[in-house]
Formats: C-alpha cells, sequence, structure tokens
C-alpha cells in the first residue's frame, strides 16, 4: 500500500516553472495518451476516407489530409496544455512580440497552403496542364500543399507558390482539353493577290506533320495595315507546349514560298515633309 501511495503522490506531484506553467507527471501521461488517440483516430479517418477515392483522388486528398493533420494536431496541443495547467493565456502574453513576428513571416506561408487546397479542391489546375502565370509557361509535373512545380520549353523547373494562381491571372491552356489553336500574323504589300495568299499559308499549314487535319487550318483576312495587307494563319495542334517550335517552323516556309511568289513582306515606310528644309535639301 505505502509503494502505491508513494506512486499516486509521485504522479501528482507538481512541477512549477515560473507563474504561468505547472505541470505533474500524470498530465505528461494524459499529454501521450491524448496524441497516441490522436493518431489513431486520423489513421482510422483516412482508411475510411481512402476506401470511397479513386487512385487520383487518393494522391490530391494525402495533401489535404496533410494541412488537416497540422490543424487537428494544433488544436489538441492547446486544448490539453490548458487543462493539464499550463496557462496559455500568460505564455502568449509574454511572447506578444515575438508570435507577431512569426505571423508576419508564416503569412504568406500559411497563404499558400489554403490556395494550394483550393486548388486541389475545385481541381482548376492538374498534372500535365500547361499553364501561364505572370508570362511564365510551363506544364505541370506536380501539385504540392505549398508549391506547383512546372517544367517550362526549356527544360527549366519552374516553382510556383500557390498564392499565385488566386492574386494573379492563370492561363490554362489544357482546361478544355488538349487541342489548341494558334496562329501566325504576316503582313504581305498592297500589290499582292489577297487570295493567292491565302492559297500559299493554307497549303503551307497542310504539309506542317504537327499541324492537326481536323479542325482545318483557316485564314483571316485581318486588317487594311499602314503598309501591308494583314493576314492570319489559325491551326490546331494537340500540344501547345510546342506551338512556338511550329510557328518558327511556318515562318520560315512563309518567307521562303514568298520569294519564291515574288510576294513582298513589306517594311513600315514614313514620308518625312520639312516646314523649313535645309539648304543641302532644297
Amino acid at each position: 500500500m505505502n509503494a502505491l501511495r508513494n506512486f499516486l503522490e509521485l504522479l501528482n506531484y507538481k512541477f512549477t516553472i515560473g507563474d504561468s506553467i505547472s505541470f505533474t507527471p500524470k498530465s505528461i501521461f494524459i499529454v501521450i495518451l491524448v496524441f497516441i488517440l490522436t493518431f489513431f483516430f486520423l489513421k482510422l479517418c483516412r482508411k475510411i476516407i481512402y476506401r470511397t477515392l479513386s487512385s487520383d483522388a487518393k494522391v490530391k486528398f494525402k495533401s489535404i489530409f496533410s494541412f488537416f493533420n497540422y490543424f487537428v494536431y494544433t488544436i489538441v496541443i492547446l486544448l490539453t496544455f490548458q487543462n493539464i495547467g499550463i496557462n496559455l493565456t500568460a505564455v502568449f502574453a509574454a511572447s506578444a512580440a515575438l508570435l507577431v513576428g512569426v505571423g508576419l513571416a508564416l503569412q504568406t506561408f500559411i497563404q499558400d497552403i489554403i490556395s494550394g487546397v483550393f486548388i486541389i479542391v475545385d481541381q482548376s489546375v492538374h498534372v500535365n496542364d500547361i499553364i501561364e502565370v505572370d508570362g511564365q509557361i510551363g506544364k505541370v509535373e506536380n501539385i504540392k500543399l505549398r508549391t506547383t512545380r512546372a517544367v517550362t520549353r526549356e527544360n527549366k523547373v519552374l516553382i510556383i507558390p500557390n498564392h499565385k494562381f488566386l492574386t494573379s491571372i492563370l492561363f490554362n491552356w489544357t482546361e478544355n482539353g488538349v487541342i489548341t489553336k494558334e496562329y501566325v500574323e504576316v503582313g504581305v504589300g498592297y500589290q499582292s493577290d489577297a487570295r493567292q495568299v491565302t492559297e500559299i499559308l493554307l497549303k503551307i499549314a497542310s504539309e506542317h506533320d504537327a499541324i492537326l487535319e481536323n479542325p482545318k487550318p483557316s485564314v483571316i483576312f485581318n486588317d487594311f495595315g499602314d503598309s501591308a495587307l494583314v493576314f492570319q494563319l489559325y491551326f490546331a495542334l494537340n500540344s501547345s507546349f510546342i506551338s512556338n517550335i511550329v510557328k518558327s517552323d511556318l515562318r520560315y516556309e512563309i518567307m521562303e514560298e514568298f520569294k519564291k511568289q515574288n510576294i513582298e513582306i513589306p517594311f513600315p515606310q514614313r514620308t518625312l515633309s520639312f516646314v523649313n528644309p535645309p539648304k543641302s535639301l532644297q
């Protein structure tokens, strides 16, 4: 009996640190037990939810569940510490300046995490999508809770903080499917035959391997420019990631074909008139 009484007294012996922190060995065991129960509870929840999800959805849910874990553990820590005798109000008051600094430092971090959850939930961006953010174009490789990684046309890794998707304009080139429409613009001299120019452009587009036959390429007589007739050659690709290469190929072909057909690609010209011309020009 004495041994049991001594053991109980040891469990209830109060340790004090400063004026706001006091705890007993029993409270430490309670904290450990609460964390173990929380761990198994979250593990059980994850198993139950995973049974109803597809393989693709499981990958997306993993990031959301990680955020949920952090949130639950934070709440458990605060409630447990408050109930075992640690005065959190006094601790927070004593470290107010430090907490303000930490809060400011974590502001963007938390914003990125919340944005990542929104992206995963509303599925505005998927892996293998081709996106454009702040003038940067890349193919999405993976979407994490804080950042999204994409590979540019130059094979460079583009790491995008997730809050960019909420604060900047996002162009998702493949949201409506992998097929996208592109165009190349060219101007020809006013003496050129517009019908002939249209036929040449369509012929060049139809002979390029990367350009789709359906939908067919088309030409628009876009404008009467200051020094040229402006045409736009529209075409479809099943990989917009290579659109810059295809456009370059078409421009080479257009220049060569126009030279063969004596079709001029004019440059802007201006006529200057002097009110009081210099004597050398009189």
